[in-house]
């Protein structure tokens, strides 16, 4: 999915060729994961059962590998979260993730790729966010969610506090007592985490008089500034 064929690789028969480099891909997700940055394209091919001259051959490099990761994440996302946009209410940008089923462990790779600081990662949540906009306009259209008048910002913020909650996995096990990496089904059974999410993003967190204070403050029907144009934000 999304995989960036060179065009010096010699000819090989399509199913071969996306088999291999969709295995390759996997065990490069794999060993992210498990070890970060530095992991090795020698123990990406002997997690994948090939040759490293195999990774190179479809990849060319690792940094070249590891767009081909994001990219897979990404796309992951973007299909899963459209079709659930479909179907019901889902506030979780990365929610698509813990229901890919078995495979490479996607959300380990992510949570150990934002912290990274990289050029490559800032690209990725930018793409995450784009997506954003678009599934969650599609939202808006089929009645799920609520029309907006800063549809990228709360994209934004959705993604961000979804992926910041990501990140310190960790804490939410102990605080909450949900598993954010783990199976989609020891997560469904979370009402510690489900059911305040669910009242806040439902019911809201502020009473009358305290939003309507803050709306006087900070100016809820000002224009939003910030690095993006808003006609570039339209979509809801």
């Amino acid at each position: 999915m999304m995989l960036n064929m060179r065009s010096t690789d010699p000819p090989t028969t399509m199913t071969d060729d996306r088999t291999a480099r969709a295995r390759i891909r996997d065990a490069a997700l794999q060993r992210f994961a498990d070890d970060g940055p530095g992991a090795s394209v020698r123990g990406i091919a002997a997690e994948a059962g090939v040759s490293p001259a195999l990774v190179m051959h479809h990849f060319g490099s690792k940094e070249t590998l590891r767009h081909a990761c994001d990219e897979y994440i990404a796309a992951t996302i973007r299909d899963r979260k459209r079709a659930a946009m479909a179907a019901g209410p889902g506030f979780d940008p990365v929610a698509a993730l813990r229901e890919a089923g078995d495979g490479p462990p996607l959300m380990r790779y992510l949570a150990r790729t934002l912290v990274e600081g990289s050029q490559r990662s800032a690209a990725l949540v930018d793409e995450m966010v784009d997506d954003a906009v678009r599934y969650m306009a599609e939202g808006v259209q089929t009645g799920v969610l609520r029309p907006t008048a800063y549809p990228r910002e709360r994209a934004a913020l959705l993604t961000l506090w979804s992926l910041g909650a990501l990140v310190l996995h960790e804490h939410a096990e102990r605080l909450l007592g949900v598993e954010l990496t783990g199976p989609p089904e020891k997560l469904a059974e979370a009402a510690s985490y489900f059911a305040p999410a669910l009242e806040i993003f439902s019911d809201g967190l502020l009473s009358d008089e305290a939003a309507s204070t803050f709306r006087s403050t900070f100016g809820h029907h000002g224009d939003v500034t910030g690095p993006h144009n808003r006609d570039k934000e339209t979509g809801s």
